[in-house]
């Protein structure tokens, strides 16, 4: 018996079909066992994070790339990202307001403004580009500001306030234009290379991609130690490492699909280090730690003596300032600005972006990288339609389709989260 499974082993190794050994096969097994039930009490407890974005942009490009082959292209990967950049700005601002559990409705309108102050400035009136730009990025802080303030003191509902706002900020916008309607900017100028500059040499890409990994690794595992000292769940090193070796991997390989057509773009780096920044901000910071708890309960906030009206106007003054610089780069990807500007579905696309994202409707749950996923596959589906000559009536039908199941997908959540008492 001994010698016939000897024999039976060696043919299957000399054949190349042999088996795992026993205590691998059940480590194996015990791994997939232990990641089923761990992704099970995450969907009970509905804490599903952006698992189902992470899927639907899968779904998005493995659907488009099996209809047309240039999809995945770097070509088309590249224009994609500095198309994401405008209305990913103006969504990442819209983060913030949700987390209060409110909608600002104007941060079109702002975003039109702030692109009509820099042209006539500059284009009409001979300011220098950057003084003007500085003055379009505080237009949109002032009004974001104003609306913020008197949603803080008159507690009228900030879809309200900020519907009036739509309104009278795409006026001014009109009144500033004037007659002309239309303004070209100069294509050589600072604003236009926002969206037209590429780093071409490869170093830039990579490098980029090397700090962005190692940020990761050093933010979350200093988080890691800060709550081990105070004894709090955190995280285990092997775990930050994990976390750390997966941004790598894809920010190398988006790195080197990049320089395969014409390298960095100035527009994408300049989204990912707002958005980082903002990210720590939100989630590293006493500030931060502010906007969660007022948009978890606005009463419990104030029964912790916390600063309600600042944390609201400040909010608000935040949605402002992220309009105005992304109607700047919605300016600059067509080099003009006209009446048109901060109208059609780019404010239902920057608050799509932030709620197919995972940024929760009733407050207190999202983070700004949400906003960036949102707003990929939104501009996934844009984009795919196009190559693919598919009917636009469609992708609203489709963008309608993922919004609504986001919707539902908070809905359930949320609910699962007060059943579990995590709401």
């Amino acid at each position: 018996m001994r010698g016939t499974a000897g024999a039976t082993a060696a043919e299957d190794t000399a054949s190349g079909t042999a088996s795992p050994p026993p205590g691998r096969r059940e480590a194996v097994a015990r791994a997939v066992h232990d990641g089923v039930a761990f992704l099970r009490r995450k969907v009970r407890a509905g804490e599903l994070g952006s698992l189902p974005v992470v899927l639907v942009l899968a779904v998005v490009w493995i659907t488009f790339q099996s209809l047309n082959a240039n999809f995945l292209s770097p070509r088309n990967l590249s224009n994609l990202s500095v198309d994401i950049v405008g209305t990913g700005l103006i969504a990442v601002g819209i983060v913030f307001v949700l987390l209060l559990g409110e909608l600002d409705l104007s941060v079109g309108s702002i975003s039109g403004l702030a692109a009509a102050v820099f042209a006539v400035l500059n284009v009409t009136n001979g300011v220098p580009e950057w003084l003007a730009l500085i003055v379009a990025v505080l237009s949109g802080t002032a009004a974001g500001t104003v609306q913020g303030y008197s949603i803080a003191r008159t507690r009228v509902p900030a879809f309200v306030i900020t519907l009036a706002g739509l309104l009278t900020w795409n006026g001014i916008m009109l009144a500033i234009l004037g007659s002309s309607g239309t303004v070209n900017l100069d294509e050589n100028g600072l604003v236009a290379k926002l969206t037209s500059y590429y780093f071409t040499n490869d170093a830039v890409a990579y490098g980029v991609a090397a700090l962005a990994a190692g940020a990761v690794f050093a933010v979350t595992d200093l988080d890691r130690r800060r709550r081990r000292a105070v004894g709090m769940p955190h995280r285990s090193l092997r775990a930050v490492v994990v976390r750390a070796g997966g941004i790598a991997v894809i920010a190398f390989t988006a790195a080197y699909l990049l320089n395969r057509f014409q390298g960095l773009p100035l527009a994408l780096l300049i989204f990912l280090v707002l958005v980082a920044g903002l990210d720590i901000l939100l989630r590293h910071t006493h500030y931060g730690r502010q906007v969660y708890a007022v948009g978890g309960s606005v009463d419990a906030a104030r029964r912790a003596s916390l600063n309600v009206t600042w944390v609201q106007t400040s909010v608000l003054a935040v949605s402002g300032t992220m309009a105005a610089i992304g109607g700047l780069f919605l300016a600059s990807r067509i080099t003009s600005v006209s009446q048109s500007s901060g109208t059609g579905v780019l404010l239902i696309n920057a608050i799509a972006a932030a709620v197919i994202g995972g940024t929760s409707l009733f407050g207190g749950r999202g983070t700004t990288w949400t906003a960036v996923l949102g707003m990929l596959v939104i501009q996934s589906i844009a984009s795919g339609m196009a190559i693919t000559d598919t009917p636009p009536a469609a992708q609203f039908v489709i963008t309608g389709g993922v919004l609504f199941a986001a919707v539902v997908i908070d809905a359930l959540s949320r609910r699962s989260q007060e059943a579990h008492g995590r709401a």
